[in-house]
């Protein structure tokens, strides 16, 4: 992100003579303003000439920062919007330049918005701008020591400790969210989505501890009684099968699970 230090620095260059004659006249249209009935015709037409004068220079400051791919347009209206601001709460009678006044109102709504709504995973205000901070802190080193610079140069240079400097630059990730929908591999368009590698709940797991419960409480039962859970559960037999292969009624083969599984479920009841 790049900041402009003063109005002058910012300022698209103009002959001196010329741009304090706009300046002053500037001045004058203001006060025309104050002395204008709030909604009067009047009072809406200096104030939309305000506006417009300044929309190239508002562009100008917007233009001054590193917008993110296709947001160029989105900093141009916060700048906007921000100039609207300047104008209306602008006093010509405080004794500083519009200019002067407009420049940071502009900065501080670009840098809000780049907190607020530019960043898809929401991470600590804090973490944000040091995050911002660091990228220009990072520029600044790189050139004046020919190399990166290691946490330690970046914490003094932005005056915050190693441990904030290291988070901000994890947080940097959580700037801009990749698409599920993108290619899995990079460069090959015909791999699947990202999106459907992704892992899915599976239910087994919730079966996992009742599984570890109940081996305990299998290992009691008789070895009939086990062949009778084998039998219906995992060879689904029916209770007319078993009770034909243990030579027993089909009421008898109902008996006798209802008793094996509320023995279980006793046995669980106790243990939870």
């Amino acid at each position: 992100m790049v900041i402009p230090d003063t109005a002058d620095a910012a300022a698209p260059a103009k002959p001196t003579t010329l741009r304090t004659e706009q300046r002053a006249q500037t001045m004058v249209t203001f006060r025309q303003l104050a002395r204008c009935e709030s909604g009067s015709p009047d009072w809406h037409r200096l104030r939309d000439q305000l506006v417009a004068e300044h929309m190239n220079y508002a562009r100008y400051v917007a233009a001054r920062f590193d917008a993110p791919p296709g947001a160029a347009e989105d900093l141009a209206q916060v700048a906007y919007l921000a100039l609207v601001k300047s104008v209306d709460n602008f006093d010509p009678e405080y004794g500083t330049a519009f200019i002067g006044y407009l420049t940071p109102m502009i900065t501080g709504e670009i840098k809000r918005y780049f907190r607020d709504s530019t960043w898809d995973v929401h991470v600590p205000r804090r973490m944000q701008e040091l995050s911002l901070e660091l990228r220009g802190a990072t520029e600044v080193l790189f050139h004046r020591l020919g190399r990166s610079p290691t946490v330690a140069e970046l914490s003094d240079h932005v005056n915050a400790s190693p441990e904030d400097v290291v988070n901000a630059m994890e947080a940097s990730g959580a700037y801009s969210a990749g698409s599920l929908d993108r290619p899995s591999i990079s460069g090959d368009d015909s791999s699947a989505p990202l999106g459907e590698l992704i892992g899915d709940e599976d239910k087994s797991f919730d079966m996992v501890v009742d599984r570890e419960a109940l081996k305990p409480l299998l290992a009691r039962l008789s070895a009939r009684d086990k062949q009778i859970l084998l039998m219906r559960f995992f060879r689904n037999m029916t209770q007319s099968q078993i009770g034909e292969e243990l030579g027993v009624s089909q009421m008898q083969v109902s008996r006798l699970l209802t008793r094996i599984l509320g023995e279980l479920r006793e046995g669980l009841d106790e243990e939870s």
